[in-house]
């Protein structure tokens, strides 16, 4: 079973998976195309990617006009942002943070428009994209990590920043 929980972020969602524990370890289901679409997020995902990063490493603002995305940390651990990046919204630059982990197990469901960013908090982690469009179908926008406009607060100094994100 899904819990969906809705953010500040129109259409974001932040998605909590049950966990079964037992003395060989524990499961959870990460997608279920009937519940997602019984709770209203009717996304059709097309492509899985896979991240992986070191410990201080930070993926600046990325996203597109067309892509939904399911997003989660299957290892280690990071804290995430997603921002509002429609220019023609009222809630442009609004943005809201979150620790996702292998421990938590929570998910985000962010629909286009929005750029999701993410610094690394544990030595490793591996953050999981599933998406409903195949890369590249539309043209990505950038907003720097550090824009002024938006003040997100990041939790620590970057030592790893990709020459895009700069």
């Amino acid at each position: 079973m899904l819990v969906f929980e809705e953010t500040t972020l129109k259409g974001v969602y932040l998605v909590k998976p049950s966990v079964h524990e037992d003395a060989r370890g524990n499961f959870y289901e990460t997608y279920n195309e009937k519940e997602y679409k019984e709770a209203g997020l009717t996304a059709d995902f097309v492509q899985d990617d896979i991240s992986k990063s070191i410990q201080g490493v930070l993926k600046g603002m990325h996203g597109d006009a067309g892509t939904y995305k399911l997003v989660q940390c299957v290892y280690g651990k990071v804290y995430a942002v997603i921002l509002n990046c429609d220019e023609n919204s009222p809630d442009f630059g609004k943005w809201e943070s979150f620790i996702l982990s292998s421990e938590n197990k929570h998910q985000l469901y962010i629909p286009p428009m929005y750029g999701n960013g993410y610094f690394v908090l544990s030595d490793e982690a591996v953050y999981s994209y599933k998406q409903s469009t195949y890369y590249g179908e539309f043209k990505q926008f950038t907003y720097k990590y550090n824009d002024p406009r938006f003040g997100i607060k990041w939790p620590s100094e970057a030592s790893v920043i990709s020459e895009r994100d700069k």
